[in-house]
């Protein structure tokens, strides 16, 4: 058999690695298999194009895994888990960048090749990576709220601009195809596309910022297989094209989670309209508990439904909250927790959080099927949620966030809210939730505040 026999068929064997790696991240049990077995995959990949060529500088490839590495190794280990969402949309703009790299750096080099129908993916490369690159740096300012890009840079003719800019890399594409060789064309692109990238992220407010992770991360895949195409390279046309897909079957789901459709995340503007309710107006009748207080709620409880959002997260209450999950459970109360798609800041993020604290996964309850229970609950405990549990987007249909499916809290006997302040949440509206007459707040930091109740159980 000869060398290039081999390497498909360590790419072959590369490809069904990854895809049953997605397989196994289906499902917790046999999640940390699928990345195991993922990971495989690379490496295999890795190897078979290390092989395919005859001469390579060895040298900056090691250089590279050494940078490289060292940076990933620090990354992956100072990085908070509130701040994986922000992680994620770095990866997703270092794999735009990666492809822009590649394609150009296959278009400069001497000599140069020749490159036909390929020109097609080399532009393609350019376009989506560089829009996935700058579109992801935006979304992680946005995440991690830094203060210059919290609220949405205002000017007018926005979507008019975005589509010139749309039409600008498109014609330049064109005309990059036409002369295959020209550098300057390919750069030109890449900068139009870049400041497309910024101006499609900018307008998009930050309740949607899960559905545009999910976005940028199929947009990263198809940067990475259009670069397959003009490298010749099955195995990350392969991977590239499984990204794309997941991702926008992802972004698909989590848009219809939000009742939105794919344009309007893409060109709408998340913000209070100017009929929204003010915060003095809404919490009039606030009313506020101690630990003490809440803790005689459970004496009588034989059902309790925990809500957990982004303020889990932020205070890292999730191990706190699986010893108040154990002790309820030990009294004979039923204890569920209500998962909403979108809470947090990516897909997933309180699964994963609790997930990490061992909370077993069948008491983790889909929004959908957790709703019909609410009305047969003694006590909901929203713990740092906010826009995911807010009755305006049923009520109010001037809201932001009007038509979004919510997790139906209120119907509960008693809404127990942990919050350190009635700060409104992403879509920067205030919620009736905290007002209502069924409504105890329960104001501290989540896992002070969940401690606390843990010790006044246990008195």
């Amino acid at each position: 058999m000869d060398k290039a026999s081999i390497i498909n068929l360590l790419y072959l064997l590369s490809s069904v690695c990854f895809i049953m790696g997605i397989r196994g991240l289906t499902h917790p049990r046999t999640a940390v298999r699928g990345n195991g077995i993922g990971a495989l995959g690379m490496l295999i990949a890795v190897v078979a194009t290390l092989m395919h060529q005859d001469v390579i500088e060895f040298t900056w490839i090691i250089v590279g895994l050494v940078v490289g590495g060292l940076i990933g190794a620090v990354l992956a280990l100072r990085i908070r888990m509130t701040a994986m969402p922000q992680m994620v949309a770095l990866l997703n703009g270092f794999g735009g960048a990666a492809s822009v790299l590649v394609a150009g750096a296959e278009l400069v080099r001497s000599p140069p090749p020749a490159l036909g129908d390929v020109a097609v993916a080399t532009y393609a490369s350019a376009v989506i990576g560089s829009v996935t690159f700058w579109g992801s740096l935006l979304a992680f300012a946005k995440l991690e709220e830094f203060k210059a890009f919290r609220q949405p840079i205002r000017y007018p003719f926005l979507q008019p601009i975005n589509a010139l800019l749309g039409l600008l890399a498109l014609a330049l594409t064109v005309w990059g195809v036409m002369e295959p060789n020209s550098v300057a064309a390919y750069w030109l692109v890449v900068l139009a596309a870049s400041i497309l990238g910024v101006t499609l992220v900018n307008p998009i407010g930050g309740a949607d910022m899960p559905v545009v992770i999910a976005l940028l991360n199929s947009y990263s895949g198809l940067a990475a297989a259009a670069t397959g195409f003009v490298l010749g390279n099955s195995v990350l046309i392969i991977s590239g094209s499984l990204v794309g897909a997941s991702g926008i079957i992802l972004t698909n789901i989590m848009c219809k989670a939000m009742n939105r459709s794919m344009t309007n995340v893409l060109f709408g503007v998340l913000q209070p309209g100017e009929d929204s309710p003010k915060q003095d107006e809404v919490y009039k009748t606030v009313k506020s508990a101690s630990a003490e207080e809440l803790a005689l709620l459970f004496d009588s409880a034989s059902r309790v439904v925990i809500v957990p959002g982004y303020g889990m997260a932020v205070a890292q209450a999730q191990h706190a909250v699986r010893d108040l999950y154990h002790l309820l459970e030990s009294r004979g109360i039923e204890v569920l927790f209500a998962i909403h798609p979108v809470a947090g800041r990516m897909p997933g993020h309180m699964n994963v959080l609790l997930a990490e604290a061992e909370i077993p996964y069948d008491k983790l309850k889909e929004m959908d099927e957790v709703n019909p229970v609410f009305a047969e609950t003694d006590v909901a405990v929203v713990l740092g949620a906010n826009d995911v549990v807010n009755p305006l987007a049923k009520t109010d249909p001037k809201s932001p966030i009007a038509g979004m499916p919510i997790l139906e809290v209120s119907k509960a006997r008693t809404v127990v809210v942990i919050k350190r302040s009635l700060s409104p949440g992403f879509a920067n509206i205030p919620n009736p939730l905290f007002a209502a007459e069924n409504t105890l707040m329960f104001f501290a930091d989540g896992k002070k505040a969940v401690l606390d109740l843990i010790a006044a159980l246990k008195e």
